[in-house]
């Protein structure tokens, strides 16, 4: 699976559970919370701060997960 902005986080979890791990590390501590079924993760992660830039990084860290 590829992951990308527009990948829904619930999506990535079912499919990567190795990256709760990561998302936990940049400040996504709401996993489980109902909002993650519709979010993406550009979404996600806007509304926790983040940069585009940084979720660019993130992106990239998620789709290294074997």
């Amino acid at each position: 699976m590829k992951i990308t902005k527009d990948t829904r986080i619930s999506k990535i979890l079912e499919e990567k559970p190795k990256a709760v791990k990561i998302l936990i590390e940049v400040g996504m501590q709401c996993i489980g919370c109902p909002m993650m079924s519709k979010e993406t993760l550009e979404q996600g992660c806007l509304v926790h701060g983040m940069a585009k830039k940084e979720i660019d990084l993130l992106v990239k860290k998620l789709n290294q997960i074997k």
